[in-house]
């Protein structure tokens, strides 16, 4: 697939830089005497671990734990494992808070990873399995506009550079997501969907995408049922040709703490 797309997808995140910059700058948030602490957890159990990335697809069931505390600044590590008890990934997002207001939110993060794969050596002609980390450096850029009380549109991008020689060395992602977090099915049970177009650039290799996810919940109930799917349009990309789906069950947590 030819490279086309390229300077238009550098021109929109250009755009998406210089409103975040101007937002951020000619904004000022609202006053508040309260302080509030977030604090949030949640446990995922699905039957195919799966990424937008498709070098780092894990393909086999998995458990996740991921967690989120902190105000202006986040932290919100995330940690993957194969059901066999093999690891799969180890996230640590750091996020901040750049600009706040009823309609509008900009966040930029980073995160240092691990990702783990099991490859097979021999030795003395006997084969054995070893697991190999593989290192990577990431920061993401999310500006989001809050037209409604359920709904969101926002875009997304980010850059992940691998240190690795044998691995992905830079990685670009650009996408478009609407966000629609409650649609009501009936006075318990509710529905969110959050829908996304991207562009993904790995070193030499690119392709467009679309991916949805669908949560079905009950309110007042932590456990919910997700299910995830995403299918290429036109891509190049190694391991990225075909639609990956997945279902999984989710238990959550979240509370925030006031100061007065």
């Amino acid at each position: 697939m030819k490279s086309n797309w390229l300077p238009l997808i550098r021109k929109a995140l250009l755009f998406v830089l210089i409103l975040t910059f101007s937002c951020t700058v000619f904004s000022q948030e609202s006053d508040s005497t309260k302080r509030v602490t977030h604090f949030g957890a949640t446990v995922t159990i699905t039957n195919k671990g799966i990424s937008t990335i498709p070098n780092l697809t894990l393909g086999k069931p998995a458990a996740l734990f991921a967690m989120s505390a902190g105000r202006k600044v986040s932290f919100e590590p995330e940690f993957r494992f194969a059901l066999e008890g093999k690891p799969w990934s180890f996230i640590f997002w750091w996020r901040y808070q750049l600009y706040k207001s009823d309609k509008f939110i900009t966040r930029a993060g980073i995160n240092p990873s691990v990702y783990f794969k099991t490859t097979t050596i021999t030795t003395d002609g006997v084969p054995s399995e070893k697991i190999i980390s593989q290192r990577s450096l990431t920061g993401d850029l999310s500006p989001t506009f809050l037209p409604g009380k359920n709904v969101s549109i926002g875009l997304y991008y980010m850059y992940i550079h691998g240190f690795e020689e044998d691995a992905v060395r830079n990685t670009h992602f650009l996408a478009i997501r609407p966000y629609f977090s409650n649609i009501k099915l009936t006075k318990q049970f509710f529905m969110r969907f959050y829908p996304q177009a991207y562009y993904l650039r790995t070193d030499a290799n690119e392709g467009f995408y679309v991916s949805s996810t669908l949560i079905l919940a009950k309110r007042n109930l932590p456990v919910s049922f997700s299910s995830m799917i995403t299918t290429p349009i036109n891509t190049n990309i190694p391991a990225g040709g075909s639609t990956i789906w997945n279902v999984s069950l989710v238990y959550t947590f979240n509370k925030d703490y006031v100061e007065k």
